[in-house]
Order: C-alpha cells, then structure tokens, then sequence
C-alpha cells in the first residue's frame, strides 16, 4: 500500500487525538482518586494543641496585586493559636507598604512584621527576600504563600496538621484562578481548572506522590530548609516552589498535596500578556522537567481531533472520534473545576475552552524557541532551571 501524504497525516492526527482520550482516561482517574482521599480527609480537624505549632508566614511581596487587601485580612482571620505574618519588599517605596501599615492598624493583636531586604543576593528577587526575611521567623514552622493568596479561616489548621508527620516533609495547595472581565484573565483561568489541576494530580498519580510544591502554598519545617541549604540554594531558580518540594522530597520526606484549594486573584490580561504569560510557565516547564514536557503536546485532545477531522475530510469515524474526545475534555475540565476546585466561574466560561485549546499548542511550539522569559517587569534567560538577568 502506498503511503501517500494525506494517509500519513491522518494516521498521525488519530494516533495523537487516541494518546489525548488516553491522558485523558488518566487525569479522570488521576481526579476520581484525588476526591476519594479528600473524602476520608474530610472530617473537621480537631487536633490537641500540640499538634498546631506555632507558624510563622512568609509573604514576599512586589507592588498592589488584584484583591490583595481582601488576601492580607484573610490571613490575619485564622483560627488557629500562634502565627506571625511577615512581610518583605526589596523597594523601600513598594506601594504595598502602606497595605501592611494599615494591616498592622486593623489587627494590633496579630504578630505582623515588615522586613525591607535592601540586598540583591540572586536573580530571583523573590526567593532573595524571602532570605533576608527568614531571621525574623520566630518558630519552627514556615509557611510561604503569594501574595494574592486569599484563604479561608481554617486554612491554617488544615494545612500544617499533616506536618505532625514526621515522614511528610512539606504540604502544598491547589488553587482557584479567579478570573477579571478581561479575555486573557478569563482564558488564564480556564486554564488553572481545567489543565493546571489536572497535571498536578496526573502527576501525583503517575509517580505515586508529588515531588514538587506549588507557589498557592508551602508549608515546611525550618529544619528541613536548612537541611536543603536553606533559601540561598535556590536563589537563582524561576520555579523556586517546584525546586523547594524537589529537594525536600530528596531528603526522602513525602510532599502532601492539602485537601485545601485556595484563591488566587488573577489581573486584568490582555490577549497579548495572557499568551506571554503561558509561554514563560511553558518554558519553565519545559526547562524543569525536559522529557514530560515534550509528551504535552499529547494531551491537546481538541487540536489532534480538529486536525484529524479535516485531514480525513471530515467523514463519519472523524466526527465521530472528534466529538468523543470534545466531549470527554468538556467532562474532564468541568469535574476538575467544579468538583476539586470548587470552581463555579468556569460554567460562565466554558464556552471558552475549545480556543484555549486551541493555542496550546502554538504555546507548547514558542517554549522551544529561545529562552527569554519576562517576568514582574524583567527579562532574563532561562538554562537549567537558573536564572540569568539580560543585561
């Protein structure tokens, strides 16, 4: 038989568009196993006292992120013994100063610190803040979020309960992108529910654990960070959260992926700076874990199945396979979002994720062209996970 071009790009496009319904049989179980153990984690915690250390959190802050007001009192509202809020700029002008200023005045009763870190020790300014606030940590326990975290009063309690374990190592979050009116913020969202989670717990899945942290939230002792090398050993990495939990999971500690889903408020992106954004995640993706990432581009299901439909112009087995994977990504997405993540925003954007999938793969395409990434206003190259500032 004669191998003729149309033949050979139609059995490519319906062996891809079969190995995307085939990751996707694996995230619905990835899914199913993640709420049958937040099911047997779902009993309220009520733990003795001296299962609840006394945390301190560390939040690195640069400029007014959205609803970050609202996140900061989320913080200071935890229903949980003893905690200290510490806070850390590099600019001594930083806008958000003033924030924590007016925290401090609201909840005079809380333990809440403001460190300027007048020192550059890395690339990632970041993890070098959180370096020169560390000293101000009062107790073994630390716990780092971002900024526009926002979580509930109990989010404390359940989330440094696990590290009453001495074989867990660090505790991690999924999150909730709450998405602005714009379409770029609408279309980031899209993409944290239905495909950020789903790798996550694909992941945890495949390699019976995690092995990495998520920025949402990590939770750790401060004797595992200094067994690591402390902050200064990841100074000049982008992912400092994925390089944290890799170390920490190093020492042979387990990284426990919380019952928890948190909020993060997502700013107002245009077209043009929501596709900048993905392609800096993809190349920091693709630079931190080299051979997964390449095997990505065999989960863009709707891609394969569009590409296989007019290849085969469009007969009834093409329409066919491509409604059924259509229709199995519609049912992966919304279970992700609505039954993990608690995510009701995506029923106003669903409609949407059909052109999200749509560019993933000129995402996936521009993550091997270059290694420059902007990230908060600066551009830097990206080799090896490291960081290297363009001069």
């Amino acid at each position: 038989m004669h191998l003729t071009p149309r033949v050979l790009l139609e059995t490519v496009t319906t062996l891809g568009t079969l190995a995307s319904l085939g990751f996707y049989t694996l995230s619905a179980c990835a899914l199913a196993s993640f709420l049958k153990e937040r099911r047997r984690k779902s009993e309220p915690v009520a733990l003795p006292v001296h299962y609840l250390p006394p945390v301190s959190i560390l939040k690195p802050l640069k400029g007014i992120d959205p609803a970050i007001w609202e996140s900061f009192c989320s913080h200071c509202e935890q229903d949980y013994p003893e905690f200290q809020l510490i806070f850390g700029v590099s600019d001594p002008e930083d806008p958000a100063i003033e924030l924590v200023r007016r925290l401090k005045e609201k909840y005079p009763n809380r333990q809440i610190e403001l460190v300027v870190c007048d020192r550059i020790l890395g690339t990632n300014i970041k993890v070098s803040n959180l370096a020169q606030m560390l000293p101000a940590a009062r107790y073994g326990v630390l716990l780092v979020n971002d900024s526009d975290i926002r979580v509930a009063r109990d989010y404390l309690r359940r989330v440094i309960a696990p590290l009453s374990d001495a074989s867990v190592g660090l505790v991690t979050c999924l999150y909730r992108g709450v998405a602005s009116r714009t379409l770029g913020s609408r279309l980031e969202a899209l993409g944290v529910s239905t495909d950020f989670a789903v790798g996550v717990l694909s992941a945890k899945l495949l390699e019976k654990g995690l092995r990495f942290g998520l920025g949402s939230t990590l939770a750790f002792r401060r004797s595992d960070l200094r067994e690591i090398g402390g902050f200064e050993a990841i100074l000049d990495y982008l992912a400092d959260d994925y390089e944290l939990g890799r170390r920490i999971a190093a020492l042979g500690k387990e990284v426990e992926l919380s019952e928890v889903v948190v909020d993060t408020f997502l700013p107002q992106y245009s077209l043009r700076q929501f596709l900048s954004h993905q392609i800096r995640w993809a190349r920091t993706a693709r630079d931190a874990r080299p051979s997964g990432y390449v095997g990505v581009l065999l989960t863009h299901g709707v891609p394969w199945a569009l590409a296989m439909l007019l290849v085969a112009h469009g007969v009834r087995w093409a329409w066919t396979l491509f409604a059924l994977t259509l229709t199995v990504r519609l049912a992966v997405g919304l279970v992700s979002s609505l039954a993990v993540l608690g995510d009701t925003q995506v029923l106003r954007n669903i409609f949407l994720l059909p052109l999200r999938d749509l560019i993933a793969p000129f995402v996936w395409a521009a993550s091997f062209v270059g290694n420059r990434i902007s990230w908060r206003g600066d551009v830097f190259y990206l080799k090896d996970g490291r960081l290297a500032r363009v001069s």
